[in-house]
């Protein structure tokens, strides 16, 4: 069969040197990529390496055009070369984007063309992500490196004591930092044998999370110094303060301060449609390891661990308001069941099934009425 280019024509240098609009569709070893032009005329549509090498050639020779591609593993390392190269680049987020991500006929052909009709609509469309510099991409590296040996030491230590009670026995209880083969002692002679090369992994993965702890304190005391100020709230420590530098970044690109809140997730969701305002779970959009960690800070904060201060105090008072905004809908919708009374801040009102009854019972009222007149009637 016969192979048929998706080439349109060979573009002539003029094509190169005017502003196009290109949809590059990322992929782990071959990436596409779709060229319109300014009037949304299909200029080239062709695979490419996912490399520098590959992708200089290609994109290099071109003047500076807008290039859609959709937010993944690889687009950090990409957006920052094409943006060297001189190109308007624009991440697009993946969660925003259903058309692509629903499409019924989906490849990366399609997906590039996508992209590339979508930037030159409105880029708005793409609702685009910034991503963070290198050298805060390298920072960051070092904390989530952490983050896979916590989950693994985890991990570990929950197969060493699932391993025992299903022997019947139990490992002596300790913290996790604490745990290595002097735990396995009191064990029988065969449990032993075989938990104390996993205890020792164990104990390995612990002392490299401790290097790892003097590295972010290190990091922290010479190269970014806001770390102090944040750490003055009780609960925040070198992790979640750095953490919360380090995904942010630049704090200015927040109108508000409550912005931040929205973009990491913990804002309810929306679904309003008319008179329905259902109440939803709060969003989970943006980093998760960090939503994560502000999570755990607060709960320290609140929790019983947690020192007298303002934000325990003002934390404590919103968690109060609450309670009690769910006691008062509890009770009114309990009141509504029953058919009685409801409390309201207003005053004393009846409940909706009391009001939705009055129609039908002044229509038995005037039956009765005109029943006991034709008896009289028909009497005299």
């Amino acid at each position: 069969m016969k192979k048929v280019s998706t080439i349109v024509a060979k573009p002539s240098k003029k094509i190169w040197q005017r502003r196009l609009n290109i949809g590059l569709d990322l992929g782990d070893r071959n990436s596409w990529y779709c060229v319109l032009d300014e009037s949304g005329q299909i200029q080239r549509e062709q695979r490419v390496r996912t490399n520098a090498t590959a992708l200089r050639e290609v994109f290099g020779e071109m003047a500076r055009s807008r290039i859609a591609l959709e937010i993944g593993t690889q687009s950090p390392w990409i957006s920052r070369l094409l943006s060297e190269l001189g190109h308007e680049v624009m991440v697009a987020n993946a969660r925003k984007v259903r058309l692509i991500g629903e499409s019924r006929k989906k490849d990366d052909r399609l997906d590039a063309q996508t992209l590339a009709r979508l930037a030159r609509i409105d880029p708005q469309l793409l609702y685009p992500v910034k991503h963070r510099s290198a050298q805060a991409q390298a920072d960051l590296m070092m904390i989530r490196a952490r983050a896979g040996l916590v989950r693994a030491r985890t991990g570990l230590v929950n197969t060493a004591r699932g391993l025992a009670k299903s022997y019947g026995e139990r490992l002596r209880g300790c913290n996790v930092r604490n745990m290595n083969p002097e735990k396995a002692e009191g064990l029988s002679p065969e449990l032993q044998t075989g938990l104390e090369p996993l205890l020792a992994c164990i104990e390995s993965v612990s002392e490299q999370i401790r290097e790892y702890n003097e590295r972010m304190e290190k990091l922290a005391q010479d190269s970014y110094p806001q770390v102090g100020l944040r750490k003055q709230v009780k609960g925040v420590g070198t992790l979640i303060a750095l953490t919360f530098l380090l995904t942010l970044e630049d704090p200015h690109r927040f109108r508000k301060s409550r912005d931040v809140g929205s973009y990491l997730g913990l804002q309810p969701g929306r679904r309003n449609s008319g008179q329905s305002e259902p109440q939803m779970h709060i969003s989970k959009e943006g980093d998760p390891y960090l939503r994560t960690l502000l999570v755990q800070g607060a709960q320290h904060i609140l929790g019983p661990f947690g020192g007298d201060c303002d934000l325990r105090r003002w934390g404590a008072e919103v968690g109060r308001a609450r309670r009690q905004k769910r006691e008062e809908a509890s009770h009114r919708g309990h009141c509504e069941k029953a058919g009685g009374v409801a409390a309201s801040p207003v005053g004393e009102r009846r409940s909706v099934r009391a009001i939705a009854q009055q129609p039908a019972q002044a229509a038995d009222d005037r039956s009765i009425k005109t029943k006991h007149r034709q008896e009289e009637r028909s009497k005299a």
